[in-house]
């Protein structure tokens, strides 16, 4: 009998009449050379485009080099954790690099969070250099005393855009990026690096179901999971290398987006970057006068490209989906749209963050394909997945729902301080996400454990009810939460919060949409009640805040007495 061990999905690698290899040789390379290889055989050409303004691969390794000289001369060695503060721009890409060549660790942190999140993971790190805008000053001084920053490296987002920088005011205490890498010579430590055992990335999980954790990546976990990923995919037309181009709307300090990044710089792509990831207009901008050739969103994003107002002339040739499950409706009206298939990947933090890629898409828009396959497609190369009941420990048969558990060697070291942490025994990871497999190797993920909803014993699939609502004509965004029922303790009532469409609002009910379920659901899985909002919670890499929801309805059920 076949099972999980067996790796079933090693029959569908193939891209058309190309066999996909099955196991890769890694390299025991630090995590930098992807950018020195990238310089020395792409030199003049674009690394990024910005704002309108560009820089080739040679000048993007120069400065990378000039600010790790500088980080040294600071008194930064190897193994000190180094945050990194920025939206996404070139000084991001920059410090990413110039850390990584001091022999430090990279800790990206997201820019907009507030002033107790950022103590919390300057503390966790013991980072004693932070990296930041001019504009993030006043927060980082209000944080300092509590923590061990003593360096802090502020720069403007005018210094890499096509307008004429400013001198930055009221700087003391802080050095300019902008003039440690103009008075520094280009020439990085040398520092000896052990790639398997050396980190080279900290990054925070999200939060959005619990504290943040420290996730420990080493350089060879993320080279490993760089090679498992488009280097694997496109092997087949290698012309791509050092010719494409890529748009990078997932921010980088997001895991999605820093490997999307760091894959794209090991490519020698062209890279797109896009300040905002709200910015819809800079968005299909781009894609009109690019028409670049790969394009990184989330699933949200995708919701706003979808909509009949957003006229797009130009698309990429494909369209990758990550961060989040995508709704199979949204995939669907943007699909009829732009006349291409979207692509899903899959991955955690802990992971990497790959360990799946819808391969099949890429089949089709190479036209080695006629069809493609839905779901996150397969596990990456030497990358081993099983599906196990989250309540006996036993393994599920295929094509049935379990929790999914990965393995692999782009798995992280574990949670900070603690190697192993967060594992279980043989380095399995249990996802917390659940999934189904089919006899191809194919995966889909069906929610989070922590989403689904139990009624009255029965388990409702939160994505399932999400994707019936994203059916409804008049529907422009759902969520579906489960709340305590006060009637049946340990029971849970499902709540779905609704955006309509800009014209359909006043028009639908909430007792109308109640009845539309009834029609497209299981009894026990239609809401009980439906809220209308112009906007859904997001988190700060635009996916829906289903924890926000969740302790919104609980507040305010413990202030009627409910429970």
């Amino acid at each position: 009998m076949v099972s999980y061990a067996d790796k079933p999905w090693l029959k569908s690698y193939k891209l058309g009449p190309f066999k996909l290899k099955k196991t890769i040789e890694y390299p025991n390379k630090p995590l930098f050379a992807i950018l020195d290889e990238a310089a020395e055989q792409f030199p003049g050409k674009d690394a990024y485009h910005y704002l309108g303004r560009r820089m080739k691969y040679h000048e993007l390794k120069r400065q990378s080099d000039a600010l790790a000289n500088a980080l040294a001369n600071l008194g930064v060695k190897k193994g000190d954790r180094v945050i990194v503060f920025l939206p996404t721009c070139p000084q991001f890409i920059i410090s990413d690099f110039a850390i990584l060549k001091a022999g430090a660790v990279l800790v990206p942190c997201s820019p907009i969070l507030k002033a107790p999140e950022l103590k919390h993971q300057a503390q966790e790190s013991g980072t004693e250099t932070i990296i930041c805008l001019n504009t993030h000053l006043k927060l980082i001084n209000s944080i300092k005393v509590e923590t061990r920053i003593k360096n802090i490296i502020i720069t403007s987002l005018e210094d890499y855009s096509p307008s004429e920088s400013q001198e930055i005011k009221d700087t003391t205490g802080t050095y300019q990026l902008r003039n440690l890498i103009l008075g520094h010579e280009p020439e990085a430590p040398s520092v000896e690096i052990d790639p398997t055992e050396d980190l080279a990335i900290l990054a925070f999980t999200g939060g959005s179901t619990g504290v943040p954790k420290g996730v420990m990546l080493t350089h060879f976990q993320r080279f490993t999971n760089i090679l498992q990923g488009l280097p694997w995919m496109m092997s087949p037309i290698p012309t791509y290398r050092g010719s494409a181009s890529s748009m990078l709307a997932i921010p980088i300090f997001h895991a999605m987006g820093h490997y999307l990044m760091q894959s794209s710089i090991y490519w020698g792509l062209r890279i797109f970057l896009i300040p905002d990831p709200r910015d819809t207009e800079s968005i299909v901008g781009v894609m009109n006068e690019y028409r670049p050739f790969l394009l990184f969103m989330v699933p949200t994003q995708l919701l706003k490209l979808a909509q009949p107002e957003i006229k797009i002339r130009r698309m990429p040739v494909m369209v990758m989906s990550g961060a989040a499950p995508l709704p199979a409706e949204v995939a669907r009206k943007l699909e009829e749209k732009i006349k291409m298939p979207i692509s899903e990947g899959y991955g955690l933090t802990e992971t990497g963050p790959t360990t799946h890629i819808n391969i099949s898409v890429f089949s089709k828009v190479t036209r080695f394909a006629s069809s493609t396959r839905p779901g996150v497609g397969l596990p990456v190369p030497d990358t081993e997945v099983k599906l196990v009941d989250p309540v006996t420990g036993e393994e599920v048969p295929f094509g049935e729902v379990g929790e999914i558990w990965v393995k692999g060697p782009q798995l992280m070291k574990g949670y900070w301080p603690d190697a192993g942490s967060g594992l279980e025994d043989g380095g399995w990871l249990k996802t917390g996400d659940l999934g189904k497999m089919d006899d191809d190797g194919y995966f889909h993920v069906v929610d989070r454990i922590k989403d689904m909803i139990n009624v009255s014993g029965m388990k409702v699939y939160s994505i399932e009810v999400d994707e019936v609502l994203f059916r409804h004509p008049e529907v422009e965004g759902a969520v579906t939460i489960g709340i305590p029922d006060p009637e049946r303790p340990g029971s849970e009532r499902i709540k779905a919060f609704i955006r309509l469409r800009e014209n359909s609002k006043g028009r639908v009910s909430e007792q109308g949409i109640i009845d539309y379920c009834k029609e497209n659901l299981a009894p026990y899985a239609v809401p009980k009640s439906i809220e209308f909002r112009d906007d859904l919670p997001l988190t700060v890499t635009e996916k829906i805040f289903k924890r926000a929801l969740r302790e919104e309805e609980i507040k305010k059920m413990k202030e009627r007495g409910d429970i």
